[in-house]
């Protein structure tokens, strides 16, 4: 016992810096994530609690909230698809169509695929994530030039970043574009079926890791992995966080209307 406390002590000496400094990328997509995934259901919430009390029906309200996120849901669902037939998974029916779930949830669509090993069915599970953030990172750089903002905010240019953002709306297509990142973002979040396999692969990888740092590998991951690893994880929070920029911008108005509705009517969605 004596002996295993130094061990575990400088292993946990080289594991906190490593967090802190050389994968700063990993707290970064946390957060981006964290801050999606409130924003996501929240947004939601709204949305559907101002069309409930402006039809006061709730089959309206869904067929409504069913139309707004519609491209997105379409990626979301043939993403599963795509990465089921990719690994050689079955797939079945396949529905775009929104379905109020036994305990309040809502489906808003989905693909039947047939259970595979946890390591395929992990990756179908997050496949939304992976071609969503994609999908994102192409209209973020190619349609709303948020590559030439980063470079300007990166330099300190502040009057120039500025001036660039109150120029966004007059590019081509931006509303059109703004809007397909934001029902895409909006739906790419892994559901809780998605995230039924995930457990053991996280497991695995968490012990091999943890083996490497045991054995000594640490300094030789930290000067040959490290550097890649956390600006990939750095690159992934930069697009998230688009994403979440987006859904603070357009969250404000539903939090107003949906409050001035309640005020007029006399009614809320609890």
């Amino acid at each position: 016992m004596e002996r295993d406390v130094p061990v575990l002590w400088g292993v946990s000496n080289f594991v906190m810096p490593l967090f802190l400094t050389s994968l700063d990328g990993l707290f970064w997509l946390a957060l981006a994530l964290a801050l999606l995934a409130f924003l996501q259901r929240k947004m939601h919430r709204e949305i559907q609690a101002v069309f409930l009390i402006l039809t006061r029906h709730p089959g309206i309200t869904i067929a409504v909230f069913g139309l707004i996120f519609i491209p997105g849901v379409f990626l979301h669902e043939l993403s599963h698809f795509v990465m089921a037939k990719i690994l050689g998974v079955r797939t079945g029916r396949f529905s775009l169509i929104p379905n109020p779930m036994p305990d309040g949830r809502l489906q808003m669509g989905y693909v039947e695929t047939e259970r595979s090993d946890f390591l395929r069915d992990s990756l179908v599970g997050a496949a939304p994530i992976l071609f969503g953030t994609i999908f994102l990172a192409w209209v973020a750089i190619r349609h709303l030039h948020m590559g030439l903002l980063w470079d300007v905010l990166r330099d300190g240019q502040w009057d120039l970043l500025y001036r660039g953002l109150l120029a966004l709306p007059n590019l081509p297509d931006f509303w059109l574009w703004f809007y397909l990142a934001f029902a895409v973002s909006s739906t790419m979040m892994p559901s809780d079926s998605d995230r039924h396999a995930w457990t053991p692969p996280i497991v695995v990888v968490s012990i091999f890791f943890g083996l490497l740092l045991l054995a000594g590998a640490g300094p030789w991951m930290l000067e040959h992995l490290a550097p890649p690893l956390n600006e990939f994880l750095r690159g992934t929070a930069l697009v998230l966080s688009v994403s979440v920029v987006i859904h603070i911008i357009l969250i404000v108005p539903f939090l107003l209307l949906h409050r001035v509705l309640t005020r007029l009517t006399g009614l809320d969605v609890a």
